[in-house]
């Protein structure tokens, strides 16, 4: 994650991460992978939904042709102005509130 994402990334780890996801009710399932992208992945279990954050676009997705054509969707949800990782480690360092 650090090479795509840089060396300040991500701030917290991946079990972490995955247990604040895996709390959200609409989550049937986390899964943990450590291939470059989750093409694989996508392609074993054809997920019903897939969701990416807004800083994709719908072409850009991995997976999103195989999981369309088993009948799923691809959806590319919007960012939330001042809450990205990024925002947050400046504010952090800088001892902005």
């Amino acid at each position: 994650m650090r090479a795509i994402k840089g060396p300040d990334r991500p701030v917290q780890g991946e079990q972490a991460r995955a247990t604040v996801v895996a709390a959200l009710a609409s989550v049937d399932y986390v899964v943990l992978f450590d291939e470059d992208t989750p093409l694989r992945l996508i392609e074993a279990l054809l997920p019903d939904i897939l969701v990416k954050g807004g800083d994709y676009t719908p072409s850009s997705v991995v997976g999103k042709a195989e999981v369309e054509k088993a009948g799923g969707h691809v959806h590319v949800i919007p960012l939330v102005p001042g809450f990205s990782s990024s925002q947050l480690t400046q504010r952090i360092r800088h001892g902005a509130g």
